[in-house]
């Protein structure tokens, strides 16, 4: 493989960028900020559920990868040649080494510590020889790999709280399941009678999958599945859907039950408070890198 290096102004970056991938063969285009590094480095990214304040950097390298050396010599020419694109520049053209992506890929993934003796480990790693309860998951298209603090709060609140309440989590939802960890994790404590939930089918198919894996049992649908009252409630979304749900998750909070919410900023706590105060009194109950977790009890 081959990979062009160039700089594009900020104007020119989705239209180069379409033109490489769309008529001039390149096997992928990444986007970087060429001033990365230096004083005039730009943050693009907004909050959680929200857009970017800019669509790209003042000065941007993209990164075009072909098969062959004579497509990327055409691509590069063509590109130059254009009107259109005035202030595009050639930075290299360089061979590619062969390498081992999967196995590159694989090593950004290693285990995860959620408690002492509770982790998840992607099926290429042996478990950790503490590790008494194992989640096998790998990166997928559906989120919650337990990478992220939202998941590992979420999963460390059931990790605390089975020893003592997970004989009564006879019924379990788990809302907007993505990847089934948190279904997953609950099984794997006890709990029975799991209905894992979410609007995307790809995260269905996946949680389906991985609780296979797991030997989890649970069902996994979409959200009209949910009915009925359940002993345990989690959610791990983001701030605006969990405030639009309220009215529904805490209907579905049996007499006794646990309400368990993440994927909230610390900032949000208030806005998440005073959405939910209608049905439930929530509490922040744990906080890691800026992310809290929120939860509640129905009275019995």
């Amino acid at each position: 493989m081959f990979e062009l290096v160039l700089r594009a102004p900020e104007a020119l970056v989705e239209p180069v960028s379409d033109v490489l991938m769309n008529d001039l063969d390149a096997l992928s285009v990444s986007v970087e900020d060429a001033d990365a590094g230096s004083a005039s480095e730009q943050a693009l990214f907004g909050e959680p559920g929200l857009p970017a304040p800019k669509e790209g950097w003042q000065r941007s390298t993209l990164r075009a990868l072909f098969e062959r050396r004579d497509l990327a010599d055409e691509a590069a020419s063509t590109l130059l040649a254009q009107d259109w694109a005035h202030g595009l520049q050639q930075i290299s053209l360089e061979p590619v080494p062969d390498t081992d992506w999967v196995r590159q890929t694989q090593a950004q993934f290693t285990p995860v510590a959620v408690t002492a003796d509770f982790w998840i480990v992607p099926t290429w790693h042996e478990p950790p020889a503490e590790a008494r309860r194992v989640i096998r998951l790998d990166p997928g298209l559906a989120f919650g790999t337990g990478t992220h603090p939202t998941t590992r709060m979420c999963l460390r609140w059931i990790a605390s709280h089975a020893p003592s309440e997970s004989a009564g989590w006879r019924r379990v939802l788990d809302y907007g399941c993505g990847s089934g960890i948190l279904a997953i994790g609950a099984a794997l404590h006890g709990a029975r009678g799991i209905d894992a939930v979410d609007i995307d089918p790809a995260a269905v198919e996946s949680t389906l999958a991985n609780s296979a894996a797991n030997g989890a049992t649970l069902t996994a649908a979409l959200p009209d599945a949910a009915k009925g009252l359940y002993a345990l409630v989690l959610a791990n979304i983001l701030a605006s859907p969990l405030k639009l749900l309220a009215p529904l998750l805490c209907g579905h909070v049996a007499p006794g039950g646990s309400l368990v919410l993440a994927g909230i900023l610390d900032r949000q706590a208030d806005e998440l408070k005073a959405a939910y105060a209608p049905w439930l009194v929530l509490d922040v109950t744990d906080a890691q890198d800026g992310w809290i977790l929120m939860s509640a009890r129905r009275p019995a």
